[in-house]
């Protein structure tokens, strides 16, 4: 919860404006560059939440953990979200609607957490069994829901992308920074409080990964589809899944390392 709340949204705020504002400051316009930090901004705030689950059993992550780790940031998320993004939006002189912000949780998080809720309490009235039953009839359909919300991410960026490649790689570089940077911090803190291995390895994949969802519809609410700030979300889905990949790679690459480690200590 510290690294996801109280390091993450701060760290990619710094990263964003060490960059566009100083080191890329040449290359970039002011204008566009604050839409940049924007878009990097709102995917700090915003921990993974679904993918999670993904990246949690390719490590061979604790279930249950990882469960709850996801539940506490959504209800966190429900509160947390809209004032912490506003505050950063704020310190880079960017001014957004409250409201905005608000309504983009409401329809990404508090909604679906109701209808969540309400769906998993009638399947138990029905019997036991029927949630696996659901889950597994609409297990197809997320997927492919998630396939065509990506698609159409960058169907509506495809231009700028296929233009001005060069873009994308400046927006990258904090990004991947970032992504690493979080990574270490949770993973090497877990590893000092001598935290089991299963649970410190989706300790540390929640903040690495982000809620894109969130983070794309509230740019796109905010500053428009082709705005500089849904551009910097939809690169966020693009290092994203690479990034995952690799850092999935490191924790069993070296799972063996720490749980020896932790035994002898």
């Amino acid at each position: 919860l510290v690294v996801n709340w109280l390091i993450k949204p701060f760290t990619m705020a710094a990263l964003g404006i060490l960059f566009f504002e100083h080191i890329f400051a040449g290359l970039v316009d002011p204008q566009t560059a604050r839409e940049y930090i924007a878009g990097m901004i709102l995917l700090g705030v915003a921990p993974c939440t679904a993918m999670v689950f993904v990246w949690s059993q390719l490590v061979r992550g604790d279930a249950n953990y990882t469960l709850v780790q996801v539940s506490i940031n959504d209800i966190i998320m429900v509160f947390a979200f809209a004032p912490i993004a506003a505050l950063l939006l704020g310190v880079t002189d960017i001014v957004v609607p409250w409201e905005t912000l608000l309504l983009s949780v409401v329809l990404y998080v508090v909604v679906p957490l109701i209808v969540g809720y309400f769906t998993r309490a009638s399947l138990l009235k029905a019997g036991e069994g029927r949630i696996e039953t659901f889950t597994a009839a609409s297990k197809p359909f997320s997927v492919l829901g998630l396939l065509a919300t990506v698609v159409l991410l960058f169907g509506f960026q495809a231009q700028t992308i296929l233009s001005d490649p060069f873009v994308i790689a400046l927006i990258a570089v904090p990004l991947l920074i970032q992504g690493y940077g979080i990574f270490a911090i949770a993973f090497l803190w877990a590893y000092l409080w001598r935290v089991p291995f299963a649970t410190a390895a989706p300790a540390a994949l929640i903040g690495t990964s982000n809620f894109f969802e969130l983070a794309v519809a509230a740019a796109i609410s905010l500053f428009g589809f082709s705005s500089g700030a849904a551009l910097a979300t939809v690169v966020g889905v693009l290092v994203e899944v690479p990034v995952m990949l690799s850092v999935v790679k490191i924790v069993n690459a070296t799972r063996g390392w720490y749980e020896q480690k932790a035994k002898r200590t």
